[in-house]
């Protein structure tokens, strides 16, 4: 697959233990993004954080959390990201979703880059 120049970047921020049909949220959503044919996406693990309702979560040595921060980065054409939005509204309860536009300096497959 190959992106333009111009691009967009589709960020979701969740909680670890979010679930949705008992399992991980930011797995569905990554699962419903390749079945979507979406060009990639990329699941952080945060250290500390607070969202809405301002309930610190972090992973310091002596309480392990068990709903530390998550943020889904997907980056595609506006067209191909609108595609998961409904998705989203649907299953996101809680957290947050934005969307940027972004330059694409360089998105390659291993195998198809010439060094």
């Amino acid at each position: 697959m190959k992106l333009s120049e111009e691009g967009m970047l589709l960020r979701i921020f969740i909680g670890e233990g979010d679930k949705y049909h008992g399992k991980p949220l930011y797995e569905q959503i990554v699962l419903k993004a390749k079945e979507l044919g979406l060009a990639g996406a990329t699941v952080i693990r945060g250290m500390m954080g607070f969202g809405a309702d301002s309930r610190m979560h972090s992973s310091k040595i002596l309480r392990l959390s068990e709903d530390l921060p998550i943020v889904i980065e997907l980056v595609d054409t506006q067209e191909n990201l609108n595609k998961l939005l409904p998705f989203l509204d649907e299953i996101v309860v809680e957290g947050l979703v934005t969307l940027e536009r972004i330059k694409v300096v360089k998105y390659r497959h291993g195998n198809s880059d010439k060094r």
